[in-house]
């Protein structure tokens, strides 16, 4: 078993050590979220250390920090020329994180999310494929990309989540507002959305936009739904925003 280090603990990086954790790996975490290392520590998933006792304790560390935080939160820190370093910070790219993580130069950059510790969470990975599938599957599949802008727009696709969460809730008020009962509305609106998408054909092309147009065929309540996003310009509003947080990703 590998011994990890991970550098920030906030929401991102207390999924992933627990997953670790139960994979049998040695881990130590940050204090920079107290009440996140002291839950992690209470759950005997981690230690908690100062950061350069993180790093000296440590083959591979996760770099978990928020972007404006990496500068200071990296630049004291002495990291040596083995440390395997996987960074989960949108927008620093490969040269920033040489810059801060001298003389280490093993650098491989990931898209987790939280729900990576139940399974079935993508990973995009720009980098050393073969180590994150050995830390992280078969729970969650490793998808591969091969440069930074293709990595930066999967970090920009990866906003589309809080936006579907954000439709949902506005679905599932409504259904509230005629049912009386929001708690079985939110239950049914979620289950509904993953319940579908679970079932989906898997791997194939196309296949959100034949789902779509099965469900949407002339004269039904579906193609209204359609019709109407697309005539009040949802699906330009979603580009615009996902153009927009592509170019706050490009290199500065």
């Amino acid at each position: 078993m590998s011994r990890i280090g991970v550098i920030g603990t906030g929401h991102i990086a207390a999924p992933m050590v627990r997953l670790l954790a139960r994979k049998g790996h040695r881990i130590a975490v940050t204090r920079r979220s107290e009440t996140v290392s002291a839950e992690l520590v209470r759950g005997r998933a981690a230690t908690a250390l100062d950061a350069q006792s993180v790093l000296d304790a440590s083959e591979i560390v996760f770099l978990c920090l928020r972007p404006h935080q990496a500068e200071g939160g990296l630049r004291p820190l002495n990291f040596r020329a083995g440390h395997r370093i996987i960074s989960v910070m949108a927008g620093i790219g490969r040269d920033r994180l040489q810059d801060l993580c001298r003389p280490a130069r093993d650098f491989t950059r990931i898209i987790p999310l939280g729900f990576l510790e139940q399974g079935g969470c993508p990973l995009a990975v720009l980098g050393d494929t073969a180590l994150l599938e050995s830390l992280f599957s078969p729970e969650n599949p490793v998808v591969n990309v091969t440069s930074e802008s293709a990595l930066n727009a999967h970090f920009a696709i990866c906003a589309l989540v809080p936006g579907l969460l954000d439709l949902l809730a506005t679905g599932a008020g409504w259904l509230a507002a005629h049912t009386g009962d929001a708690a079985g509305a939110e239950f049914y609106t979620t289950q509904l959305a993953s319940g579908f998408l679970a079932a989906m054909p898997k791997d194939r092309a196309g296949r959100l936009a034949g789902e779509r147009d099965a469900l949407a065929t002339p004269g039904t309540l579906s193609l209204q739904m359609t019709d109407t996003l697309r005539a009040q310009g949802a699906h330009d509003a979603l580009r615009c925003a996902l153009d927009a947080i592509g170019k706050r990703l490009e290199p500065t």
